[in-house]
């Protein structure tokens, strides 16, 4: 199998493939592909919430006698 890399848009729900490699992919008619998207993830509110409760979670671990690490 072999990766092609690149950054796009999605628009109406559609990946947009960059012309300097649509017309590889043209002949690959019935082939088997993978997709990995990877997400720009800054402003997003699903991880805002996330680093909330897993913080909230982290530190109901927390004891006192953990605080000789704060000052090292």
């Amino acid at each position: 199998m072999r990766a092609i890399k690149f950054e796009t848009k999605i628009n109406n729900n559609n990946i947009q493939i960059p012309e300097r490699f649509q017309s590889e992919l043209n002949i690959l008619t019935q082939k088997n592909v993978k997709v990995i998207i990877f997400v720009d993830d800054t402003d997003f509110e699903g991880d805002k919430a996330f680093r909330k409760i897993a913080t909230g979670q982290f530190l109901k671990g927390y004891f006192d006698s953990d605080s000789i690490y704060d000052n090292m």
